[in-house]
C-alpha cells in the first residue's frame, strides 16, 4: 500500500531502491506517528472536517494502535511503504472509509517531520537522564578521591600536581556544557511543523496552534516553507549536541586507557571488566574504554555526514531527506549505550593512591617552589631562574606541601556549584510540558 498510488505498477528494482531502510527506521517512529494523528484528528474535528462520531471512532482506534505499538504487537506489513501508510491502512480496515479521512490537511512530508520531532524530544530526554547519571558518578568519585594527588601533564610531560577529584569533576563540568548545547538543540526540535503539508500549507482552515498545544510543543515552525527546510537542519543541530557529549566521553576514555597502562599505573578496572590476549596470559586490556572511544568518535562523524547529505539543497522537499533517518535515529541508542557503559565502569574503577611517591614525579613540585619564593618577596622571573638552575644542577629537593585554595583548584573543587549548574540546565529543558501534554492527549 502506498498513499500516492495511482494504479501504475512500480518496477521492483526501483521500488526496493527508493523504499530502502524506511520500514526499519519507521518502526522507531510508530508510536509518535499515532500520537501525531491523535492531535491531528482532534483538530480536524474542531474545524468541522470530522463529525463527532467520526472523531470518537478514530480517537478510540488510534489509542488501540498505540497500545499495540507499546506491547510490540505492531509491525509494518510487507508491501506497505511506511509507518504513515500502515496506520492509515489499519484504520481503514477497522473503521472503513472513515480511516481515509485522517490524511486531510496533511502530507507525508509534514507527518514525517512531526514524527521525527516527537521522537527527538523523547530521545533527548533519555540522553539527558543518562548523562545526569554519568555526571552523578563523576561527582561522587570526585568527592571520594578529592584528596588523592596525581600528576598533571602538558605535552604528555609531567607538569604540575593535580588530583583525582580535579580529574573526575573536570569531566562532570564538561557534561554540563554538553547539556547546554543539547538544550539549545532541543528548543529547535520543540517546534511543531504539522500543518505545513507538502511545504506550502493547505486551503483547509487548519488550526496549527491547537495541534501545537495538544502535542506540548513550545512553539510552531511558523513559515510552512521553512518547516520543510528545517528537515536535516534540526537533525544536524541535534547531532552536533550528541557529538559534544561523545567528545567528552571519548577524551575520558583515552585518559583511562592511558592511565591503565603499566607505565602510568594510575587506575585499574576489575578483572571482569577487562579482556585478555589469546597469546599473552598476563594481559588485562581496557577494551571497554577503547571501544567506547571508537564508538564516540564514530558519533562525532555524524554531523559532517548529515551536512554532506543535506548541503546545498534548494527550498522544498527532496527524497534525499529520507536518508537522514538512517544517520539520525540510531545515534541515540549508540550514545546511550556509551554513556551507560562509561558510568558503570567508572563506578567500579580503582585508584592508585600513592602515585606521587615515585621519584620521577619530584619535578612536579617545581612550580610550587617558584610560588613559595615569590610569596617570600622574590620576583617571579628570578624565582623561576633560581628553581630552574637548581634542577639543572640536580640539586632540587621538592617540598611536597600543596596549598591550592582558589575557585576550581585542587583544594577548592566547588562541586556544589557544578551540581547547581547541571540542575539548572536540566530544569531549563522543561521536559514536563511535553510529557504532560502527550499523557493528556492519550487519556482524553
Amino acid at each position: 500500500m502506498k498513499l500516492w498510488e495511482k494504479g501504475t505498477k512500480i518496477n521492483e528494482l526501483i521500488e526496493s531502491f527508493t523504499v530502502g531502510k524506511d520500514p526499519e527506521m519507521d518502526s522507531f517512529l510508530a508510536k509518535f506517528d499515532v500520537i501525531g494523528s491523535l492531535a491531528h484528528v482532534q483538530m480536524l474535528g474542531h474545524i468541522g472536517l470530522l463529525t463527532e462520531l467520526e472523531l470518537e471512532s478514530l480517537t478510540r482506534e488510534l489509542k488501540v494502535i498505540y497500545q499495540e505499538v507499546e506491547k510490540e504487537q505492531f509491525h509494518i506489513e510487507a508491501g506497505v511503504e511506511d509507518i504513515h501508510s500502515q496506520v492509515e491502512m489499519l484504520l481503514t480496515s477497522r473503521l472503513g472509509e472513515i480511516g481515509k479521512k485522517i490524511h486531510s490537511g496533511r502530507s507525508r512530508n509534514d507527518q514525517v517531520l512531526l514524527d521525527i520531532k516527537l521522537f527527538t524530544r523523547d530521545a533527548i530526554a533519555a540522553v539527558t537522564e543518562n548523562t545526569r547519571r554519568l555526571f552523578d558518578v563523576l561527582i561522587s568519585q570526585s568527592n571520594r578521591y578529592k584528596a588523592v594527588l596525581m600528576p598533571g601533564y602538558t605535552h604528555l610531560q609531567v607538569a604540575m600536581p593535580s588530583s583525582f577529584g580535579l580529574w573526575f569533576s573536570a569531566y562532570a563540568e564538561s557534561l554540563t556544557d554538553d547539556l547546554v548545547l543539547l538544550q539549545a538543540a532541543y528548543r529547535i526540535a520543540d517546534q511543531n511543523p504539522l500543518g505545513s503539508a507538502a511545504g506550502y500549507g493547505s486551503s483547509f482552515p487548519l488550526n496549527r496552534q491547537m495541534t501545537t498545544d495538544l502535542l506540548g510543543f513550545e512553539s510552531m515552525n511558523i513559515n510552512v516553507v521553512y518547516a520543510q527546510m528545517g528537515r536535516g537542519k534540526m537533525e544536524k543541530t541535534v547531532l552536533f549536541a550528541l557529538a559534544s557529549i561523545a567528545s567528552t566521553l571519548s577524551r575520558l576514555a583515552y585518559d583511562v586507557c592511558l592511565y591503565m597502562s603499566q607505565n602510568f599505573n594510575f587506575v585499574k578496572l576489575p578483572d571482569e571488566l577487562t579482556t585478555g590476549s589469546s597469546i599473552m596470559p598476563h594481559k588485562k586490556n581496557p577494551d571497554v574504554f577503547e571501544l567506547l572511544r571508537a564508538r564516540c568518535n564514530r558519533i562525532q562523524s555524524l554531523p559532517a555526514q548529515m551536512l554532506t547529505l543535506t548541503n546545498n539543497l534548494p527550498s522544498g522537499y527532496f527524497r534525499d531527506m529520507q536518508l537522514t533517518k538512517e544517520l539520525f535515529i540510531p545515534a541515540f541508542k549508540e550514545l546511550n549505550e556509551c554513556i551507560s557503559v562509561a558510568a558503570f565502569a567508572l563506578e567500579n574503577i580503582s585508584i592508585n593512591e600513592k602515585i606521587l611517591a615515585d621519584e620521577k614525579y619530584q619535578y612536579l613540585y617545581s612550580v610550587e617552589e617558584v610560588n613559595r619564593l615569590v610569596l617570600t618577596g622574590t620576583p617571579f622571573r628570578d624565582a623561576y631562574r633560581e628553581v630552574g638552575a637548581s634542577i639543572g644542577r640536580n640539586e632540587f629537593v621538592p617540598k611536597k606541601e600543596i596549598s591550592h585554595t582558589h575557585e576550581g583548584s585542587i583544594g577548592n573543587l566547588l562541586l556544589d556549584r557544578i551540581e547547581a549548574r547541571m540542575n539548572q540546565t536540566i530544569e531549563s529543558f522543561n521536559f514536563d510540558k511535553a510529557t504532560n501534554a502527550i499523557r493528556q492527549l492519550l487519556e482524553k
